[in-house]
């Protein structure tokens, strides 16, 4: 019987420690995409099914990072962070990813951006995304939100190709301000 309590003890403790190592490999894996100056007071979550969310990590900055990879459509190592007051809109996001069928998928968010129900994003935030095969060649694309801005308000071009920054989706929630070479 002892040897029964100690053996179930132990994978316990095995199964308790490799628990707190998973969380920690997931947590800094997320931080992959975040500034390193940012990095250390960055929010850690774990988006759920159900698109609400787990925090594995309070930070102490505005910054907020999740893995992606193994969401359908992601790359094998896709990791983004943004702004605590995007978390919102990233779950509207999520709801329209799981839109299998791209027309329907680009209707239903057509639809919300016309009736006034896209969720905005936070003017000014950063959007960091690390995809790639692995973590080792995986590109950080860097963009900033700007939602309704056009190139009336900000004087930026609607198209690439003038080798600077850009507006993406000018005019809509989705804008955004591409930045050369990210």
């Amino acid at each position: 019987m002892k040897r029964i309590v100690l053996l179930v003890s132990g994978v316990l403790a095995a199964s308790t420690g490799a628990f707190a190592q998973t969380e920690a490999e997931a947590i800094e894996r997320a931080l992959a995409a975040a500034p390193r100056q940012m990095k250390e007071g960055a929010t850690v979550i774990k988006w759920k099914p159900d698109n609400s969310y787990e925090t594995l990590r309070k930070g102490t900055n505005r910054l907020v990072c999740y893995d992606r990879s193994g969401e359908p459509g992601q790359q094998p190592f896709a990791v983004q962070c943004t702004s605590l007051g995007n978390l919102d809109r990233v779950a509207q996001n999520r709801k329209f990813e799981a839109i299998s069928d791209q027309a329907a998928r680009q209707a239903a968010l057509n639809a919300a951006e016309k009736d006034g129900t896209r969720v905005k994003p936070e003017y000014g935030s950063v959007w960091l995304t690390m995809n790639g095969p692995d973590q080792a060649r995986a590109r950080i694309h860097t963009t900033i939100a700007i939602p309704g801005a056009t190139t009336q308000t900000t004087g930026l071009p609607d198209k690439p190709g003038q080798g600077g920054a850009w507006i993406m989706d000018a005019g809509t929630t989705t804008a955004h301000i591409m930045t050369p070479g990210s």
